[in-house]
């Protein structure tokens, strides 16, 4: 057996660049690059390797520098997404806390379900040097580390305690990687004294490796099932989730709803699956969703989802289903969704899946009445949006109002990028997505924090694509190091940020719930009072972010909105555009519920006000059996 002699690190870095994956014929690079931050545990190991490979040409894999080890993985998990999770980013990190920072980015990944490849760098495997630097010591045994905690968020973890490790450990991660069911994190800990370790590695296991994301076919006796519910239903609706984009299914899902009439609700990752305006999208469901979705979905007595997980804001807390009979088909290729809701599962790649629908439903389409039903649901929803983009709100404009402006001025490819705050309930309702990867919402594990830094990773994913991320205050005072990396790549990304001075979802939640939007607002804290209800804080988030490199605008009325959005278009550089809305709204109307659990005691009257409301809502949630 052929053999040649590399350190651990350098034969991951050789491993890496030779790893595809292929899908309908197409192959591309599996990991197109490194993320990382150098440090003590990983300086000389995976970053000398990294030089090695681009000094001497005998790996391709790029490496990129981030400024924080959270953002290196949110743009990583952005580039995953808009490559349909075909292509997944490496990421190192130094021990310690360099590794740590990349735990919320795993969970992130991993409860998105998008592929990404952290490399923590860990203590001495020898622990020669014991207790090293940023070292913890635990009482319960001296193989604990601190990269333990990724295991609760990893769908694969491995320690590489020995070089050998690393060859089933390596084509361990790449299978879960490219399995569309279990992909999420991977994490491979990396003790810092095993990546400099030399071993004579097999030659062949850097050849050149393809993995194929295959497209698992409906069984057909479940196909039957499920064509034999939905021939049944008198008013079915379909809830198209991300499966549905990632499969790469709008062209089926659309003719499908054509040919059968069955209107289609979307969650945030399936947003864009059908164009907003074709005649059948009746927009966001659930929590936030459209007001023609929820009336559907009231009645609804077959749901057909696809490549939806029915998260809680999905099913508004199960809550949005009113009809007592209601019956679900799940077409998903993981089981673990398919049969969520007592459903008729159809466990199968969605684009096959609804392809095998409309074969087994040829000569079967709604009542003509449910037909019209939903043209004139979906004219109501019209005019419920227009009223929100032209609210005449003052003299603060109201978020929904920008949010109209941003419609009217970006082309159809136009990636939004945005993840918590109030921004995702607008979007859902307001948004008017005709290109799958036009809304790109991270709503899964809504991360503050996630917006700047994904801009970066979508636009490398395509940059012939204006990327445009929408930001709060909040989320932007997390983490905006990323305009840095931005500007040192050359990416032109328009970043929309918006201020309002405090945490304007979490403020009228908590207004709602009877906590007065206490904690919610920037301000000083009032030497009388002791708390936190002062004059405004003046934090110059325009300022911050040109320091950074960016170049900023700013508007202070919608009309001033339009034109500096369209010189950002116009430049060839990060740009900003800061615009202050009006922190309190107004917001578009709700027509779902989430439950949040109001406390049952209190000696404050807005507190058991708002009890007895949500005992109210409580009666209409029940599981679906």
């Amino acid at each position: 057996m052929e053999t040649i002699r590399l350190t651990t690190a350098q034969a991951l870095v050789r491993f890496l660049a030779a790893q595809y994956s292929e899908r309908d014929g197409q192959e591309q690079r599996l990991v197109p690059g490194v993320w990382g931050i150098f440090g003590h545990g990983n300086v000389a190991g995976i970053g000398q390797a990294l030089l090695q490979a681009a000094t001497t040409g005998e790996a391709d894999l790029p490496y990129y520098l981030a400024r924080n080890e959270q953002g290196m993985v949110h743009a990583s998990v952005a580039y995953a997404k808009m490559r349909d999770r075909l292509a997944a980013f490496a990421c190192t990190a130094s021990t310690g806390p360099g590794s740590t920072n990349m735990i919320t980015g795993a969970a992130l990944a991993t409860t998105n379900r998008l592929p990404v490849l952290l490399l923590p760098s860990d203590m001495f495997a020898t622990r020669v040097a014991d207790p090293v630097l940023q070292q913890l010591e635990d009482t319960r045994g001296g193989d604990v580390t601190v990269n333990d905690a990724f295991r609760a968020v990893s769908k694969y973890f491995d320690r590489i305690s020995r070089p050998e490790q690393l060859i089933p450990a390596a084509l361990a991660a790449m299978r879960v990687l490219t399995d569309p069911v279990e992909t999420g994190a991977v994490t491979l800990a990396l003790p810092q004294d095993v990546q400099a370790e030399a071993y004579d590695w097999p030659v062949s296991f850097f050849r050149r490796r393809v993995w194929h994301v295959g497209r698992p076919v409906p069984e057909p006796a479940a196909v039957e099932r499920a064509a034999r519910l939905l021939r049944n239903a008198k008013k079915p609706l379909i809830v198209a989730g991300g499966g549905a984009v990632y499969s790469g299914a709008e062209t089926a899902l659309r003719a499908f709803a054509e040919a059968t009439g069955i209107p289609v609700a979307d969650t945030h990752a399936g947003k864009g699956a059908v164009p907003w305006d074709h005649p059948y999208a009746v927009g966001g469901i659930g929590s936030t969703g459209s007001y023609a979705a929820d009336e559907l979905a009231k009645d609804a007595d077959v749901v057909l989802g696809i490549g939806t997980r029915y998260s809680d804001f999905t099913t508004a807390s199960h809550t949005v289903f009113g009809n007592p009979e209601v019956t679900f088909v799940n077409l998903n290729v993981a089981r673990l969704d398919a049969v969520k809701h007592s459903a008729e599962p159809l466990v199968a790649d969605a684009r096959l899946g609804i392809q095998a629908l409309a074969g087994a439903l040829t000569d079967w389409e709604v009542d003509p009445s449910y037909r019209q039903r939903t043209r004139e649901l979906i004219a109501r929803t019209r005019e419920i949006e227009e009223a929100c983009f032209n609210a005449g709100h003052g003299p603060l404009p109201a978020q929904t109002e920008i949010l109209g402006a941003l419609n009217a001025v970006l082309d159809d490819r136009a990636v939004v990028i945005n993840a918590a705050g109030s921004m995702p309930g607008d979007l859902q309702q307001l948004w008017r997505a005709r290109d799958p990867k036009a809304y790109h919402v991270e709503y899964a594990y809504s991360c503050m924090g996630y917006e700047v830094a994904a801009g970066v990773g979508a636009k490398m994913a395509d940059p012939s694509r204006e990327v445009v991320v929408l930001v709060g205050d909040g989320s932007y005072l997390m983490m905006a190091q990323e305009i840095v990396t931005m500007v040192s790549e050359g990416l032109k990304v328009i970043i929309v940020l918006v201020q309002n001075h405090g945490f304007a979802s979490i403020g009228a939640l908590s207004e709602s719930l009877g906590s007065q939007r206490f904690g919610t607002k920037y301000l000083y804290r009032n030497g009388d009072s002791g708390r936190l209800d002062g004059e405004v804080l003046p934090v110059d988030l325009a300022a911050n972010a040109s320091s950074l490199g960016a170049d900023v605008l700013h508007a202070a009325s919608v009309e001033e909105f339009r034109a500096a959005m369209e010189k950002a278009k116009a430049a060839g550089r990060t740009t900003v555009v800061h615009v202050e809305t009006d922190l309190y709204g107004p917001n578009p109307p709700g027509h779902g519920w989430w439950d949040v659990p109001v406390s049952r005691t209190s000696a404050l009257d807005t507190t058991r006000g708002a009890y007895e409301t949500y005992a109210d809502h409580k009666r209409a949630q029940r599981h679906y059996l």
